[in-house]
């Protein structure tokens, strides 16, 4: 049998098990009410604790051969790369074998064969195969995704936990219900008696390019799996930093039940991937999670390939961030310490969202200036398979050049003064000691640009120009992801609401600027940051649908004459 007849096929077979099991197609059944995964705390002699703490030993003594998945097979081309640990550079955990011309394009095509059995398969079924991936998750492929995001990415087992088990648990859980959500709520309020008016939320047409990011888990495997979910087809492309966390999610998804052809994982260069994702004539969508520049030329090489697209693709970016503190002078103070060093440094600052400038009123700083350095003094670094350890390493060399290289000119600078930090070391592992820069000038370098790194740039400011301050917050950065204002006054904070209102697609008041729970505050940002289409949201799944209204008329005229005509 063809590889084009399989398709129909399938959807056939599939729609015969969902009938012989009792789930009907002529209906809109409730997916379970969605509710947000709690997060473990691996306490010591936890179970948890104790079952990750095994993994992590069994995934360290083993050098895991990551392939292509393409239809469901494993493709093993032979072109390798290696994954090391960030944390321990000379420790080879993954042979990653790229995909080369024909992978990309055999990718592509599948994906493609693929469409029309994924598209019309009912959308209860496809969400039930994400539901039960979060149950795999949730129970027994926690410790193994946790653990595998712990060696590759770096994280603590609460940046993993929050990560890769919690957030991804809550997207594929409150997706499901947003699905629903879009399916009845986009049907036509209104249907005369003589007609009968609807609307067929269809997937696009074509296929979606994925590309996701090194530092979340629960964003590598979300960006495919939202576009699936609504019934499109896709190429993944991860990072090449997180190439093992995301294959066993990539696993875990078809031990779920995910179709062969539906999401296809391509491990490759960029540059290849990329282009020949973007010039095909059936690039339907970009679901993308990653730097400013990369997803700039990406928008230019679309619009380069306009007149060979069959149709516009949709482009769903979420970008680089330069988030804000600001302090009034009367504010929690000890929150606001909390909130610089845990909103800063956790996760060694690769966050998007993480803290890197504060603006700081002077009577503050002076006040906290010595129990914040005493406090981020206490912090260790180093490998995170030690539970101790606070912090991490950065994710490579060229991000560890790249940071110290701020931090360097940060020294040289007389303008700026290094109050915590500024050492580092990559004899072992790719270590960057948490780092406080106080900067007279609020425009400086570290200010203004995306760092990525655990260093916090602060402005301390005169107590009586708190507006101003505003103001030159958000002028400063061309980024608009996230920011927050500590402030006990509700008249100041109303003040940094309206000033700050497009600085920042999440804000905060009172509270780090990190840390945005699926369901709660759904996330992006706008300006340099993205096209802020809200992950963890109805907003984003509407990105991946492109519906069709149906007019049907019971009662067609039979005269072509209006009453005007006499």
């Amino acid at each position: 049998m063809s590889a084009k007849v399989w398709p129909t096929v399938l959807a056939v077979m599939f729609k015969k098990c969902l009938q012989q099991q009792g789930i009907m197609v002529n209906s809109v059944p409730m997916p379970p009410t969605p509710v947000n995964e709690p997060v473990l705390g691996y306490l010591p002699g936890s179970e948890e604790r104790k079952a990750l703490e095994v993994e992590l030993k069994r995934q360290s003594s083993e050098i895991l051969e990551i392939p292509c998945i393409i239809n469901g097979e494993e493709i093993f081309t032979g072109d390798i790369v290696e994954q090391v640990m960030p944390h321990d550079h000379g420790h080879v955990i993954a042979r990653v074998h790229m995909a080369g011309e024909a992978e990309i394009k055999s990718a592509i095509d599948t994906a493609l064969e693929s469409h029309t059995m994924w598209s019309t398969m009912p959308w209860q079924a496809r969400a039930a195969i994400f539901l039960k991936a979060s149950e795999l998750l949730a129970g027994p492929r926690r410790a193994e995704i946790n653990a595998s995001t712990m060696i590759n990415q770096s994280k603590t087992c609460h940046q993993a936990e929050i990560d890769s088990a919690c957030e991804l648990i809550d997207f594929w859980r409150f997706n499901a219900d947003y699905c629903r959500q879009i399916y009845e709520d986009l049907q036509p309020p209104v249907s005369p008696s003589s007609m009968w008016n609807s609307s067929e939320v269809r997937p696009l047409e074509g296929f979606v390019f994925s590309v996701t990011p090194f530092n979340f888990s629960s964003i590598a495997a979300n960006l495919p799996s939202s576009a699936a979910l609504m019934g499109n087809v896709g190429v993944w492309k991860p990072s090449r930093n997180s190439y093992v966390s995301n294959y066993r999610l990539m696993r875990l998804m078809m031990d779920a039940g995910l179709p062969a052809g539906v999401i296809n994982f391509i491990p490759g260069k960029a540059s290849l991937v990329g282009d020949m994702c973007l010039g095909h004539p059936e690039l339907a969508g970009i679901h993308f999670t990653g730097s400013t520049r990369v997803f700039r030329q990406m928008w230019r090489d679309v619009a380069n390939n306009l007149e060979q697209l069959k149709s516009y693709p949709r482009i769903v970016g979420e970008t680089g961030g330069k988030d804000f503190i600001v302090a009034h002078p009367d504010c929690d103070r000890r929150a606001l310490l909390v909130a610089m060093l845990r909103g800063s440094f956790e996760f060694q600052g690769q966050k998007c969202s993480a803290a890197s400038r504060a603006y700081v009123p002077a009577s503050v700083w002076s006040a906290i200036k010595d129990d914040y350095c005493a406090e981020v003094a206490k912090i260790t670094v180093g490998d995170p398979r030690t539970f101790t350890n606070f912090l991490g390493a950065v994710i490579d060399k060229k991000s560890f050049d790249n940071i110290t290289g701020y931090i360097d000119r940060a020294i040289a600078n007389p303008d700026c003064e290094i109050v915590t930090g500024g050492t580092y070391d990559d004899s072992v592992g790719y270590f960057v000691q948490p780092t406080t820069i106080v900067c007279k000038d609020p425009r400086s370098e570290s200010m203004a640009e995306e760092i990525f790194g655990p260093v916090l740039s602060v402005h301390v400011y005169e107590d009586a120009e708190f507006e101003n301050i505003l103001e030159l917050c958000d002028t400063t950065s061309e980024y608009a992801l996230t920011g927050s204002i500590f402030a006990t006054d509700r008249t100041h904070i109303e003040t940094a609401l309206n000033a700050l209102r497009y600085s920042a697609g999440n804000f905060y008041i009172n509270d780090k600027p990190t840390g945005a729970v699926v369901g709660q505050q759904p996330f992006g940002g706008a300006r340099g940051s993205g096209t802020n289409d809200k992950a963890g949201s109805p907003l984003n799944l509407l990105r991946w649908v492109s519906p069709r209204s149906i007019k049907e008329t019971f009662a067609p005229p039979h005269e072509w004459t209006y009453g005007f005509h006499q």
